[in-house]
């Protein structure tokens, strides 16, 4: 016998739930979820249908990738230099910068172009396909920026704090990856490790990262005994929850904080020490 003959077909099943209209956002979603409970609506379904609702209500600020991660272009560097730099690091989108301004955006696929053509040979062809930079501020909605992406075709955009200055860049799939969960692409298997290699000597470093590992890998002996996190380990050196862009010196490596809220780290950027670098002041490890 079928659904509708039984009368307990989806849609009327669905109409039961909703019998009562939410008068919220809290009771739509409680709606959704007893959709779910009575096998409605699958899981995927109910983490989309959330997350849709999450994108109305989040801002670019919420999901930005903070400036410190950001991949920057020296407009000023050589051919080769710049070359080497996205070969490292194997992003797709690229801005350059001027005299701390945003002149343009490399896409590697243009320069992966012009390469094969062979028509990429000093700085200049370089510039001649720089892509025009679109700044969005970090107030802006996100469902406002999904629907200026759809017509824009443009698929990333440079944020601006409230004086203008670059404070980090957000793509169309930073935005998609709300709603339908993180997208896996094939540098991700390398971008899951807690510890990722960028240019040069430069290390990002998820803050929850055993201490263990962390000595590991960087050759060092940080006592074990005072957390089982870098990230923990950094806030017992300093005495408080770390704030962005604070620094301490770790025997031949600064941890700088490059991803931060009120409450906890997120994200370190490791590099060598040198002796001109401007750290904590906090003895080294």
């Amino acid at each position: 016998m079928s659904d509708s003959s039984s009368g307990s077909s989806w849609l009327e099943r669905l109409g039961k739930v909703f019998s009562d209209e939410p008068e919220s956002r809290e009771d739509l979603v409680e709606s959704l979820k007893e959709a779910h409970n009575e096998g409605i609506i699958d899981g995927d379904a109910l983490l989309m249908i959330e997350g849709v609702l999450e994108v109305s209500e989040s801002r670019v600020r919420d999901i930005m990738v903070p400036r410190p991660q950001i991949e920057l272009i020296d407009a000023e560097a050589s051919l080769e230099t710049i070359l080497e730099v996205m070969l490292q690091s194997s992003h797709s989108r690229y801005p350059v910068m001027d005299d701390n301004k945003i002149v343009g955006v490399l896409l590697a696929k243009d320069v992966f172009r012009s390469v094969v053509k062979g028509v990429l040979k000093t700085k200049a062809d370089l510039q001649s396909i720089y892509r025009e930079p679109v700044f969005v501020p970090e107030s802006k909605r996100l469902n406002v920026l999904l629907r200026d992406f759809k017509e824009s075709r443009n698929h990333l955009a440079l944020v601006v704090d409230e004086y203008g200055e670059l404070a980090g860049l957000v793509t169309i799939e930073d935005v998609i990856e709300q709603i339908v969960g993180d997208i896996e692409d094939e540098h991700d298997e390398e971008e899951s490790d807690n510890i990722q290699k960028r240019a040069g000597e430069i290390y990002y470093v998820n803050a929850l990262t055993s201490l263990e590992e962390f000595n590991e890998f960087f050759k060092l002996t940080l006592d074990e005994e005072v957390s089982e996190t870098l990230g923990g380990y950094v806030a017992v050196q300093f005495g408080h929850v770390p704030a962005l862009d604070e620094e301490l010196i770790l025997a031949s490596w600064v941890i700088k904080v490059t991803k931060a809220n009120d409450r906890r780290v997120e994200c370190f950027e490791v590099r060598p020490f040198k002796a001109s670098n401007e750290g904590s002041e906090l003895p080294a490890a």
